[in-house]
């Protein structure tokens, strides 16, 4: 395998997307293998990490080789796509950069609605690209591993119904939420047939021209007066310098309001010749080009224009004017309607055809006022026909951009997009489904001569050291690195036990490694295999190894003379709690030769909450409703009723199988506690918020089975 690497510094922000500065920074590393991943080589201070004596966690030490893991898929699309800011305006996404505030949607009582959301990590990757074409004309361009948010639910690009690639994908049937922004086309540019229509509508919606003759005895005198008082000064502004380029100049003062009215400030001059200029420069032109009618629409509309609940209206007294609103209107292809007059004589054209009709609007006339164009609160609502019509493979691969929200998703083209979930650090997830940034993986290459330089401290109480936290140490990565051996050989000199946790197949390359250590230290291994359904495996953790090749490391394993713990877990309620997915997991686990079972029910913590609650709607949606009962509000754990009740399910079972096992809860600290209280036998009640529990009642073991005191354990 070749890789290849450039030499990146610390501060180049723009080679780190989306990860936090790393003191330390080697390279970055790419390679055609990896063709998804960044591997940024720091050279790390510390290796070993204290576990606080307060925290959860069934260790004291850990020793973490990388950060990020690649297990998730990456969402990404082409770097033309239009992105909605937060002030309603669409930029390209290769524009967009860290720190800026876009359009994101939060899920309300009744609708999804607009909010604005900060961009947390950009990063770039080449992937294959599919093109999405909408009824509307509406076209995006994306991964497949790409999501939209439908009617019925989240949905990849492509997928398929059932094997290793089964996932929601979108067909047909299927309509994607948002407002799009129809067939690509050629928008008017802002050239200066645009520039003249801007100011020609601003004037004559807001403008003053005066001008008079007047005898003072002496002599004729004519005053000749501009003036054009706006209360937004982005409009005011853009008018001062398009006057300034036709040679304007213009002078800027307060401008008298009266009370309860916003401030505002006037442009203004006196000289003749300006307000020839300004009067022969607004003259309606014939024929009217489309820039021209563009400029004028954004001109009205800054000047006598508003959007008032989503709709888009521009006011006027003058007949002419409206007429020749109209006219923009149509001749852009806005369907319009002229309201009843008002008593003062006023009457509004207003903008018909829903969010998509506006939005459409703002994006071809580009008016300068940002307050008038804001979408945040507005309702995720779908009037345009954002139909499926095909999903296309374009046979070849682009470079794709991809950025993490607050909120998880943005809106891309129109429609609303998911995102990669930014956690700040590179935390270990229950499910494992993968780290914070997938494709960003932070490699400690000198990790193992830290680790030897702590361990002869003469303060090293030779305490157990767990690895396999954070991340996996036998994640892909590991093959090309190769970290682990080294950290086996330091911990082995140095006479310290360890434990190492994985669901990484590759551990079966160091297992000569591994016997050898310990016939000098306590050495444990533990393979975590949560899913043993392979259509559910591969839905909620698409990235890594089968059950089956899990369970075969486990034999290996075995055969080398270790005694093999494995974690079932996290068990997940609804869907691998049920009794024969249980007794099929520990039948399978007791023929791979282990030795003992941990088990316990999902966590689900700040992070992988709201994206397993997403998925869960996307893949689930029937079990949602139980899902927010048993974790409601911030709770991270599965209610203790539930806990319970999940106990008294896998003890017979764990008897039946001769496995020795263990509820987490039981041993808070990884380590067997003697004198537990017993439990008492009772029928298997459902907790609340899990509804109807099929089963049998049975009795609970009088307290968890443990190995022998000779024999190693995990912890």
């Amino acid at each position: 395998m070749r890789w290849q690497g450039q030499q990146l510094g610390v501060d180049d922000a723009a080679a780190l997307p989306g990860l936090e500065r790393m003191d330390g920074l080697v390279r970055s590393v790419t390679t055609p293998e990896f063709a998804d991943m960044t591997f940024h080589e720091v050279l790390c201070k510390s290796a070993l990490n204290r576990v606080p004596g307060a925290s959860a966690m069934p260790f004291d030490w850990t020793v973490n080789p990388y950060r990020g893991c690649g297990h998730q898929c990456v969402y990404c699309l082409s770097p033309d796509t239009l992105i909605m800011r937060a002030d309603g305006r669409q930029v390209p996404l290769s524009a967009i950069r860290i720190g800026d505030v876009i359009l994101g949607t939060e899920k309300g009582s009744t609708y999804r609605r607009y909010v604005p959301t900060t961009v947390q990590a950009k990063w770039t990757t080449r992937k294959r690209a599919y093109r999405v074409t909408l009824g509307d004309g509406t076209e995006i361009v994306a991964s497949g591993d790409h999501r939209f948010l439908s009617d019925r639910g989240w949905k990849h690009v492509i997928g398929a119904m059932n094997g290793r690639d089964r996932r929601p994908f979108l067909t047909p049937a299927n309509r994607l939420m948002g407002f799009g922004v129809g067939p690509p086309r050629e928008f008017p540019k802002e050239d200066a047939e645009w520039k003249r229509g801007y100011l020609t509508g601003m004037i004559r919606g807001d403008g003053m021209i005066f001008r008079r003759e007047y005898d003072d005895g002496r002599r004729v005198r004519a005053i000749h007066r501009f003036r054009l008082a706006l209360a937004d000064v982005e409009a005011l502004d853009l008018s001062r310098a398009l006057l300034s380029e036709l040679g304007v100049e213009t002078q800027t003062r307060p401008f008298a309001v009266g009370m309860g009215r916003r401030p505002m400030t006037a442009l203004h001059t006196a000289k003749a010749r300006n307000v020839d200029l300004i009067e022969a420069h607004t003259e309606i032109p014939s024929p009217r080009s489309s820039s021209w009618m563009a400029g004028f629409l954004a001109g009205i509309f800054d000047a006598e224009g508003s959007c008032s609940r989503g709709i888009v209206r521009i006011s006027n007294a003058n007949p002419q004017i409206l007429d020749l609103i109209e006219e923009a209107a149509r001749a852009l292809d806005f369907d319009v309607v002229r309201e009843p007059a008002r008593e003062n004589g006023v009457r509004s054209i207003r903008l018909r055809g829903g969010l998509s009709a506006r939005q459409r609007f703002f994006q071809l006339t580009r008016p300068a006022i940002t307050r008038k164009l804001e979408l945040a609160g507005a309702s995720v609502k779908t009037s345009s026909d954002l139909r499926v019509l095909s999903v296309d493979d374009l046979g070849y691969d682009i470079d794709m951009v991809d950025i993490t929200t607050g909120t998880g998703d943005f809106v891309a083209n129109g429609v609303v997009s998911h995102n990669c979930f930014a956690r700040k650090t590179h935390e270990y997830l229950d499910l494992d489904y993968g780290a914070d940034f997938d494709s960003q993986i932070v490699v400690k290459i000198n990790v193992a001569d830290v680790l030897r330089t702590e361990l002869r401290r003469g303060s090293w109480a030779r305490e157990p050291v767990m690895l396999g936290t954070n991340t996996d140490p036998y994640q892909r990565a590991e093959g090309r690195y190769r970290l682990m051996p080294d950290l086996i050989g330091a911990l082995t000199e140095n006479a310290t036990p360890f434990s190492i946790l994985t669901k990484g197949t590759l551990l079966r390359r160091d297992l000569p490694l591994l016997t050898e250590a310990a016939q000098r230290v306590r050495v444990s291994l533990a393979m975590s295999i949560a899913v043993f359904d392979d259509a559910l495996q591969n839905a909620i953790e698409p990235g890594t190894p089968s059950a089956e090749a899990r369970l075969e490391t486990v034999r290996a394993a075995t055969a080398a003379g270790f005694r093999v713990t494995v974690f079932l877990m996290p068990i997940l309620p609804h869907l691998t709690d049920s009794i024969p997915a249980l007794d099929d997991a520990l039948a399978r686990i007791r023929a791979a030769g282990a030795a003992r079972v941990v088990y316990g029910a999902l966590h689900l913590r700040p992070g992988a909450k709201q994206w397993f609650l997403q998925w869960l709607e996307r893949e689930h949606p029937h079990l949602v409703s139980s899902y927010r009962g048993l974790y409601p509000g911030v709770a991270s754990q599965a209610p203790k009723a539930y806990r319970t009740w999940l106990g008294r399910r896998m003890q017979p079972l764990l008897r039946m199988h001769r496995l020795d096992g263990w509820d987490e809860d039981d041993h808070p600290r990884g380590r067997p506690q003697p004198g537990l209280a017993a439990r008492s036998a009772g029928q298997v009640v459902a907790p609340r918020g899990l509804g109807p529990v099929r089963g049998t009642g049975g009795t609970a073991s009088t307290r968890p089975r443990v190995a022998p005191a000779s024999e190693p354990t995990l912890f």
